[in-house]
């Protein structure tokens, strides 16, 4: 029995490392987008991905057929919506700081950046998304089209006075 099981652990383990090889990085850069942190200087990211594969390996035996790329990406979405929400509370579960400013993603909120990488960067559908975060369809939809104009329009610096202008010229 003690072999059987020695087999089934080693077995298990070559499995996970086959998975983590190939989806490691990718699930790190979902992960460097979320907390929108630099690509090379992301705490936040390296511990959102290690809690997500954690849990992965802890349930990969149950996962039956399941796509274990699928399991991971929810908790790493799971897990940032959680810490986020925290963190906006005062709790903050995975470090107490702001985004990086430099990050265009900063200028989201926390639901915007976990949106619009699930659908834009994962490619996880929007019914699929709103099932995950729990919100309607449409609501995933609105949330998505507002961060996208956000990233794509960016807010100007204030408009000239042109009243003052034209009293300061006579």
């Amino acid at each position: 029995m003690g072999r059987r099981r020695a087999a089934q652990d080693a077995r298990r383990a070559r499995e996970f490392e086959a998975f983590v090889a190939g989806a490691a990085g990718r699930l790190l850069h979902a992960a460097t987008l979320l907390t929108a942190e630099p690509p090379d200087d992301n705490p936040r990211a390296r511990r959102l991905l290690m809690l997500s594969l954690a849990h992965t390996y802890a349930c990969w035996d149950r996962l039956r057929g399941e796509d274990p790329y699928d399991r991971a990406r929810q908790y790493l979405a799971t897990r940032f919506s959680r810490a986020a929400w925290h963190q906006y509370g005062g709790l903050g579960a995975l470090g107490r700081s702001r985004p990086h400013p430099d990050s265009p993603l900063a200028r989201l909120s926390p639901q915007e950046r976990l949106i619009l990488v699930l659908r834009l960067h994962e490619g996880v559908a929007e019914e699929q998304a709103a099932a995950l975060l729990g919100l309607p369809g449409e609501r995933v939809h609105a949330i998505c089209d507002r961060a996208t104009a956000t990233l794509l329009h960016p807010p100007r610096g204030p408009a000239p006075n042109v009243l003052e202008a034209k009293v300061a010229s006579p």
